[in-house]
């Protein structure tokens, strides 16, 4: 037997097994258990989210007759009867699929409605599932619009499309509308572990959560996506193969990167970005990466536990996140999203990206010094480093001491007690490579002589 893709194989074959559209699956088992069925369904949302698999779920609801033939409509197919198996298969005579991308002229749909008149041939009720339905002529539309207002009553149609504002009104107020929405990478990287473990090959959970977020929303890109990575890893899916497959750059490169340009070192970021190009890796995705991280670094400066991703970077981005100033980060944001924009029109790749990082070097918000940090009083450093002497103190145990004492804020000049202090331990780490011990020794015996 030929190999069966992974967005094939594990299509959902129930509503029990779809994954992230409980609002609509909820919606569509109510009507069928309580024996409401409209006439005309519209399924809208991006590619490979789950129109034309729910189309297949409610086609076999309406007709399964279940194992003992007997059964009627039902939200619970059996999966066994010929109509739920022939349906899975794609040869049942009363399900019939159009692509209205092929098949939009007028005279196509005039004679799809002719056909539908005729009564279904072995089933309960005869379904018509056209997908891509906003490419249909403005005439087809005018054409279904009687049938599909009052059709037979043993014919249901179900319309799909991933562009609901193409459909005239007059098509949608004829219909159940429902929505469905894009799938979270949580829920497309859960779905990619089940389908890891049913096939019996080891996946990396950093993996394929990156694979998800590549998805973009489709399960089925996903899966897609995850059948690449395992004939690109060879069965074993790691995250460093992902990433090279993908094209995508190491989180711990671009944390780097990031303190390269806030700590002014403009010949090593060069030299970085350089380098980003040598190993393969396209600049207008490693702009998209960049400005995703620091997207995670403003959310964790404003919900510190907001990220429990696998990411192994996630302690540098932490530390990042406290290092920078919100300003800096929402300022560097926006020259990655003006970089990504300025792509196309800069002479090459390589020019818009380092561009970026030249105007990161170049533009700080106000008050800020070169190096990114806030221009603190030359008061606050000499106070840091005879603090960081009188106690003995590490670069991280400096700003706790000071963080927790308001004798030793007012020392430095605070005008007021807060628990945010204008400094990290890295700009501490500044102040003590500046100004050296021998320089505040003499400060330090003088506190001292006063206590």
């Amino acid at each position: 037997m030929s190999y069966q893709v992974l967005a094939r194989k594990w299509r959902p074959h129930d509503f029990e097994s779809m994954v992230g559209q409980e609002h609509v699956v909820a919606a569509l088992k109510h009507a069928l258990d309580e024996n409401r069925l409209h006439h005309a369904y519209l399924f809208t949302g991006t590619r490979g989210v789950g129109k034309t698999t729910l189309s297949r779920i409610l086609a076999k609801c309406l007709n399964c007759i279940g194992e003992d033939g007997k059964g009627g409509v039902t939200s619970h197919p059996c999966g066994k009867c010929e109509a739920c198996r022939a349906i899975d298969e794609g040869r049942f005579v009363d399900y019939i699929e159009i692509d209205a991308a092929s098949n939009r002229s007028v005279e196509e749909m005039t004679q799809l409605l002719e056909r539908a008149m005729y009564a279904p041939s072995n089933a309960r009720y005869k379904v018509y599932m056209i997908d891509e339905v906003h490419m249909l002529t403005t005439h087809a539309f005018n054409a279904m619009l009687k049938t599909l207002e009052e059709p037979p009553e043993y014919v249901k149609f179900i319309l799909a499309t991933t562009d609901p504002q193409k459909v005239p009104v007059t098509v949608l107020s004829r219909c159940l509308q429902f929505n469905l929405k894009n799938m979270s990478p949580a829920a497309v990287s859960g779905h990619m572990q089940h389908v890891m473990q049913q096939e019996g090959i080891p996946a990396e959970p950093a993996a394929l959560d990156l694979l998800a977020r590549a998805a973009r929303g489709s399960m089925r890109d996903g899966l897609s996506l995850l059948d690449q990575a395992i004939a690109f890893c060879a069965g074993d899916v790691t995250l460093e193969k992902v990433r090279a497959m993908l094209g995508v750059m190491d989180s711990d490169v671009l944390c780097d990167l990031t303190e390269m340009v806030l700590e002014g070192r403009a010949k090593e970021a060069l030299e970085t970005a350089r380098q980003i190009g040598l190993d393969g890796v396209s600049y207008g995705q490693a702009v998209r990466d960049w400005a995703s991280l620091m997207h995670r670094i403003a959310i964790l400066q404003r919900v510190p536990d907001a990220l429990t991703d696998s990411d192994s970077a996630l302690a540098r981005i932490r530390t990042l996140a406290s290092s920078m100033t919100p300003e800096e980060v929402q300022l560097d944001y926006q020259i990655l999203l003006q970089a990504r924009a300025d792509m196309a029109q800069a002479p090459d790749e390589y020019a818009g990206f380092t561009m970026a990082i030249l105007r990161m070097l170049a533009f700080k918000p106000a008050g800020f010094a070169p190096g990114g940090k806030v221009a603190l009083p030359a008061r606050v450093a000499l106070g840091c480093r005879i603090i960081q002497l009188h106690y003995a103190a590490s670069d991280r145990e400096v700003v706790a001491l000071v963080q927790e004492s308001p004798y030793l804020q007012y020392f430095l000049g605070f005008e007021s007690f807060t628990d945010a202090v204008p400094f990290s331990s890295r700009t501490v780490a500044r102040f003590r490579a500046r100004i050296p011990d021998k320089a505040v020794r003499p400060a330090v015996r003088l506190l001292r002589s006063f206590q």
